[in-house]
């Protein structure tokens, strides 16, 4: 073996395999999902919003892989998430709450994540971030009015009148359904999603470095 073909040897015996990387971003994934997945655990309410909205950063990790894994990665990291919330507590809601949980989680990870796949700079996560975060919100607010809120009301036989008061109590502003949306629900996402946004700014450059070491991307 010449010089050359020596050379060559080394540098295909220091790149890793196709396969090997595929099993580390495989696993990466799954710790990423399992962090999720305690983050949620590790939630609370937030002064004057409603009280069955809860606050947590569960979607940090999801859009981390979003951001350097690509989009399907965050839906990976997503769908572990609430998977398993389920097998860890079951559910209490007839997956209504779940099911709401992974719709959400999707309208903000997925746009975030496929506008810093095209613009990949610090002002382009910046953009992503942002615009990621009202669409969500507002996306949100839809998603209460027209699925969770009357799955609810269905399997609870809650009455809507019932929830608004329960609103009411924590912030007088909220006097109807509609008020709920837009000084309840839509404020309380904006906050959720914001400081999820902020912090991923904050530490995705650091977070992505030592990601390109350990999986050599």
């Amino acid at each position: 073996m010449n010089k050359e073909q020596k050379l060559q040897a080394k540098s295909l015996s220091a790149k890793p395999s196709r396969t090997g990387m595929n099993v580390r971003k495989m696993v990466f994934i799954a710790l990423l999902g399992a962090l999720s997945a305690v983050l949620m655990a590790l939630n609370f309410p937030l002064p004057f919003m409603p009280p069955f909205l809860k606050f947590d950063l569960a979607d940090l990790p999801a859009l981390f892989a979003g951001f350097y894994l690509g989009p399907i990665a965050g839906i990976f990291v997503t769908i572990i998430k609430v998977g398993l919330e389920l097998l860890i507590t079951g559910t209490d809601s007839a997956f209504a709450g779940e099911l709401s949980n992974l719709i959400a989680s999707l309208a903000f990870i997925l746009p975030a994540s496929l506008i810093y796949k095209f613009s990949k700079t610090k002002k382009g996560a910046l953009v992503a971030l942002i615009s990621s975060t009202i669409f969500a919100s507002i996306f949100c607010v839809f998603l209460n009015l027209f699925v969770s809120l009357p799955m609810y009301v269905k399997l609870y036989g809650l009455p809507m009148d019932k929830i608004v008061s329960m609103c009411n109590a924590v912030m007088p502003l909220i006097t109807n359904k509609f008020t709920m949306l837009v000084f309840g629900i839509l404020p309380f996402n904006l906050i959720k999603l914001g400081v999820t946004s902020f912090v991923t700014f904050l530490i995705y450059k650091k977070l992505g470095k030592l990601l390109n070491k350990l999986l050599r991307i």
